[in-house]
């Protein structure tokens, strides 16, 4: 079975989760808005009481190192909201400059809220995306019958991942595919409990880490 993992919008909490991540060797893409990375790091919104921060634009670099980057769109609009030329340009120049800032291909897309409609997938396409992100839980065959649809196994703090993780093991070709914002960690016991989950499955002989991207490779442009 191959997992793979994304960590959306590029908080400082990313720091604490990426040090886990890479005591147990795990792969993941981090899927970032370039337009709203600023000198200075910003405070964002509250979330159960707690600041959310986001990284400034010189921390990127190192912050992500060895890990993998996906457009999240320019500027985090509803694209279900836009018009074809605008949602085309949010996502074409959203991916444009982070490869600029990282000096190598993004590939991948996490519609902004999940929200998504015929429209935005297309412009997706249009980008040069190999595939785009949603936030609705199945579980689907892969590859998934549109990759401008790509729904992952479940969020990271769905009450059934451990359920979802074992019905993915149980196939031939599993893929189990998870999702979150490291913001969402909110207490001592959540971050524990990840970091069960994380060594968990880097200690699973059936399972593997997987990139994202690669999955897609055969259709790469």
């Amino acid at each position: 079975m191959t997992v793979v993992q994304c960590w959306d919008d590029g908080v400082t909490s990313d720091l604490r989760l990426i040090e886990i991540l890479r005591q147990y060797q795990a792969r993941a893409t981090f899927n970032l808005n370039a337009g709203l990375h600023g000198e200075q790091r910003q405070t964002i919104m509250r979330h159960r009481e707690t600041d959310v921060v986001r990284l400034a634009r010189g921390e990127l670099n190192e912050t992500y190192d060895g890990f993998a980057i996906g457009n999240h769109s320019l500027t985090h609009p509803r694209l279900d909201k836009l018009s074809p030329d605008e949602a085309r340009r949010n996502l074409a120049e959203g991916r444009d400059r982070l490869q600029q800032l990282f000096g190598r291909p993004v590939v991948g897309l996490a519609y902004p809220f999940g929200s998504f409609n015929c429209t935005a997938m297309e412009a997706a396409r249009e980008t040069g995306h190999l595939y785009a992100r949603t936030t609705r839980s199945a579980e689907q065959p892969f590859p998934p019958e549109d990759p401008m649809a790509f729904h992952p196994s479940c969020h990271v703090l769905a009450p059934d991942f451990g359920a979802r993780y074992e019905r993915a093991r149980a196939r031939p070709d599993g893929l189990f595919y998870f999702w979150g914002h490291a913001y969402e960690l909110t207490t001592e016991r959540m971050w524990a409990d990840l970091e069960t989950v994380i060594a968990r499955i880097a200690a699973d002989p059936l399972a593997q880490w997987g990139d994202l991207a690669a999955l897609f490779e055969p259709n790469a442009r």
